[in-house]
């Protein structure tokens, strides 16, 4: 069986932009209240976690679910993992306080962690099998996980508490089977396997040969990144002038 290759993007797009809505506003917040107190910052990022994090973990319990479901499998339903500890983000705010976008993709990654958690977690309690499955421009180190492979899912796959390689700026995510009949449509680990053999399962000359393929892209956004700042203030300024 496959899992609908629309079903699963539809699931990652509904992840993302539960994360992405996160990190927005925490950087609305930052960009009205600043950085220098840092109770306030720790207490509204905690709020952005709890909340949004419940929600990606919700959103995590139905997709495991619908694939128990589809499998045929009977099993209880998914639990949703905790959200991030209000000491967890305590620290991820304290060392981030003098990066504005650093904060930003903290908690965007926090939010992201709950869903990997409720994945990892039910599909160990099940006995199931999972699989890093890379969605949109993917980089190297998610290339290099989802060459593994299907694999047990086990304590292995958490590091303390928490699923292993979460990070920000990334839509790739955890993929849970039930038997070895099952795939995620799309997803071929023996291509991912093939890239990371070509450098010899060097990750920094993955990057460097990814980044020569995507220079022309990345420099037009650095232009148009620059061009909208620049829009932005000369609006400042003209807003300031009027006064």
């Amino acid at each position: 069986m496959r899992i609908p290759e629309k079903s699963w993007i539809d699931y990652i797009d509904r992840l993302s932009r539960i994360n992405a809505k996160a990190g927005d506003l925490m950087r609305e917040y930052i960009e009205k209240h600043g950085t220098e107190d840092s109770e306030a910052l720790i207490r509204y990022a905690h709020a952005l976690v709890t909340k949004y994090g419940e929600g990606s973990a919700e959103l995590a319990c139905q997709m495991y679910d619908a694939a128990a479901e589809a499998s045929g499998v009977t099993l209880p339903p998914a639990e949703p993992a905790e959200t991030a500890s209000r000491e967890e983000v305590a620290r991820m705010v304290n060392g981030n306080r003098n990066s504005p976008p650093n904060l930003q993709s903290g908690v965007s990654r926090l939010v992201k962690q709950a869903a990997a958690d409720t994945t990892l977690k039910n599909a160990i309690r099940d006995g199931a099998e999972w699989a890093w499955v890379p969605h949109g421009d993917t980089c190297p180190f998610c290339i290099m996980l989802a060459s593994n492979g299907w694999q047990k899912a086990g304590e292995k796959t958490l590091d303390g508490s928490h699923a292993k390689h979460i990070h920000a700026n990334c839509n790739c995510e955890y993929a849970i089977r039930f038997d070895s009949r099952t795939t995620v449509a799309g997803y071929d680990p023996e291509k991912y396997l093939a890239q990371y053999l070509d450098v010899d399962g060097d990750l920094n000359e993955m990057r460097r040969r990814q980044y020569a393929r995507n220079r022309v892209k990345i420099n037009a956004q650095k232009r148009a990144a620059y061009a909208a700042r620049k829009e932005d203030a000369r609006k400042l300024y003209l807003a300031k002038s009027i006064e």
